[in-house]
């Protein structure tokens, strides 16, 4: 994946403000529109300013992405640092344009994915004051949080600190940071927001602020991973548990637990534990997913063994291929 300069793409310095970029993307708009443009490239070009004007004309995807930004160059190889995802950006609501996100680059997926332009993602739209006592709510605010799998387990109260982000004097984005306590209830899941009343925009001419959505996404586990409310192991045995049967003992989030493992069972065979999966009504499952381990053969012992079996056995693994 290649970086994006969004700022080349609109033709404008990274310390325009907002209203230059407003006024640059209506003129390039202009020129560059499919239903009027001559050039050769306007198509690509018309769809590359819109994914660049969707960015900078909000403020704090533009704060996020000037964070970024600072370490790369346009077309240079760029993957999202690994602690992209627990920066806390809060996303408020913004001008929209009707571009269509399905349509924007991965490069755009990779930064802003998972909640532009749908139910449930960033808040978009707001309410115009009419007149001198107009009151209005405040517009609903999004972020996406990382948790730990035992979170979810157990419930637990946790100190987060949010990206947000207001407009200086010299029209330019600041960003701002503001530290909330959450609690996340025991059960939650992958995707669930967790709303908190009244932390989102002020209200207007004195109405209730708006609500604060926090998206649940895990941190990555060295033993589990999760869909949904199940929860997957890679549970290593020995050649001669899988083909003759055993008893082991499986961690599991909430302690280790005893699995039989059947005679004649193969690599990538699932097996269940119900219940022991994400708490709820009802609870997920656990899956260990058996893998089979192979003894090293790094003494003259152990390769002798490994002779014997292969003269005891006579089998040919790829025997179904034909070969």
């Amino acid at each position: 994946m290649k970086f994006k300069d969004y700022y080349q793409i609109m033709g404008v310095s990274r310390d325009a403000s907002q209203d230059e970029i407003r006024r640059a993307y209506r003129k390039l708009a202009r020129k560059y529109h499919p239903d009027v443009s001559k050039e050769p490239d306007a198509e690509q070009r018309f769809k590359e300013l819109g994914e660049a004007y969707e960015v900078l004309k909000d403020p704090e995807k533009r704060a996020a992405y000037d964070q970024l930004g600072r370490d790369y160059q346009a077309g240079q190889d760029f993957r999202p640092p690994p602690d992209w995802g627990e920066q806390g950006f809060q996303f408020h609501g913004a001008e929209f344009t009707g571009a269509d996100a399905s349509e924007f680059s991965d490069f755009f997926e990779s930064l802003f994915g998972g909640g532009f332009g749908r139910p449930g993602g960033f808040a978009r739209g707001g309410r115009r004051a009419g007149g001198p006592h107009f009151r209005a709510r405040g517009e609903d605010a999004h972020a996406r949080i990382l948790i730990d799998l035992d979170d979810a387990f157990h419930g637990a109260n946790r100190t987060l600190t949010l990206n947000t982000t207001e407009i200086g004097d010299d029209g330019r984005p600041r960003r701002r940071e503001r530290t909330l306590n959450v609690h996340i209830p025991k059960g939650v899941h992958q995707g669930q927001h967790i709303r908190l009343a009244g932390q989102g925009n002020p209200g207007i001419g004195g109405g209730p602020p708006g609500d604060l959505f926090l998206e649940v996404a895990f941190r990555p586990h060295p033993l589990y991973r999760v869909e949904g409310r199940d929860v997957f192991l890679d549970l290593p045995v020995a050649p001669w548990e899988a083909a003759l049967g055993a008893h082991v003992q499986v961690p599991t989030p909430t302690g280790k637990v005893a699995l039989h493992i059947p005679a004649g069972s193969l690599g990538g065979h699932k097996l269940r534990l119900k219940g022991r999966g994400i708490p709820g009504h009802p609870p997920g499952d656990l899956y260990a997913v058996l893998r089979i381990a192979l003894p090293p053969a790094d003494t003259e012992a152990a390769r002798k063994a490994y002779r014997d079996m292969q003269q005891a056995l006579d089998f040919n693994p790829r025997a179904r291929l034909g070969v």
